[in-house]
This record gives structure tokens, sequence and C-alpha cells, in this order.
């Protein structure tokens, strides 16, 4: 099996159940007769665009925003300071929300750096920042 074929399996797998971690992921790809070693599930995961959520990985790539959905179940605050939105979120969430918002390709964010739990967001000005930080409030 080449690696379309695998990867392909893999979107697959996380639609019809919830998948966790990658070890869970090479058992699931073992019933389908494909051995996956984790070297090659970790570059698979992160060529994909996949995220851990609390319901297992999740495939970004698709069109639907992402984005809000998750900052709406992960996210504890976003504040704006100066061109800055500063986003906290529970703790080992803050690089999925990240990648979706990346991925996204929202208007007007320069970029994004994430650690394990807060994201800073850089935005043109102080009043995109506070426009984008008062969007995220619930």
């Amino acid at each position: 099996m080449n690696k379309s074929e695998r990867q392909q399996q893999i979107l697959k797998l996380i639609r019809e159940e919830e998948v966790y971690t990658q070890e869970q992921l090479a058992q699931l790809l073992k019933r389908c007769s494909i051995d996956a070693t984790q070297v090659t599930l970790s570059r698979d995961i992160r060529e994909l665009g996949l995220v851990k959520t609390a319901q297992g990985y999740a495939d970004l790539g698709n069109p639907t925003p992402k984005f809000l959905s998750l900052a709406r179940e992960f996210m504890t605050s976003a504040v704006a300071a100066q061109n800055l939105v500063v986003i906290r979120t529970s703790p080992g969430h803050a690089m999925s929300l990240a990648i979706a918002l990346d991925s996204e390709q929202y208007p007007n964010v320069v970029g994004t750096i994430a650690g394990d739990d807060t994201i800073f967001i850089a935005m043109p000005d102080s009043a995109e920042a506070k426009a984008f930080a008062e969007e995220l409030q619930p």
C-alpha cells in the first residue's frame, strides 16, 4: 500500500470512530492489513493536518470552519494587547487551535505562535486585535 492510500485510510478511520492515540490508530490500521510505524504515523498526521481534540484526532483540512468550534470548546479567554490577541486554552490545546486558525487563513491575521495553553496572534493594528478578541467572546 502506498502513502496516499494509507493516508486515505487514516482519514476514513478518524471519521468513522474516535481515535485518541497513535497506538490506537496503528492497531486500527493493522486490522485493515496496513502496518505503519510510529514515525510514519506522526508524519502522516502532520501532513494530513490532523489535530487532537476532546473527541480524538480531527481533520482540519476540510472547508468547514473548525477554528471557531475548537475555540468554543477549548478557549478559556481571549484578550487584545496592542496589536496582539492572547488566547488562553485548556492545557495541551493551543497548538490545535493555532493550526486551525492558520489553515483557515483568517483575514488580518498576520501570524500565530502557540505553546501548550497560550496562543499569540499578531494582527495589523490594535483595532483589528480588539475586534478579533471581541469576536471570540462567547
